[in-house]
């Protein structure tokens, strides 16, 4: 299972390959740039919708693996 960090690592990857800022893809997740700044850097308290929204817009998938 991926750790919070490395899912923060992928978004954030994904959004410079895309070639946006994380307040562009903040707003378009609907979130805070603050909230993106805390789910890139893996820490903090990121609410599940947040981050899903937020790789969605990346095109990203989180998988629960058993």
């Amino acid at each position: 299972m991926a750790s919070l960090l490395e899912i923060g690592s992928a978004i954030q990857a994904a959004r410079k390959e895309n070639g946006l800022t994380q307040d562009q893809l903040a707003a378009l997740a609907g979130i805070s740039e603050r909230t993106l700044r805390s789910i890139e850097a893996g820490c903090g308290n990121p609410s599940f919708s947040a981050v899903l929204s937020t790789a969605e817009i990346l095109g990203l998938k989180i998988a629960v693996e058993r």
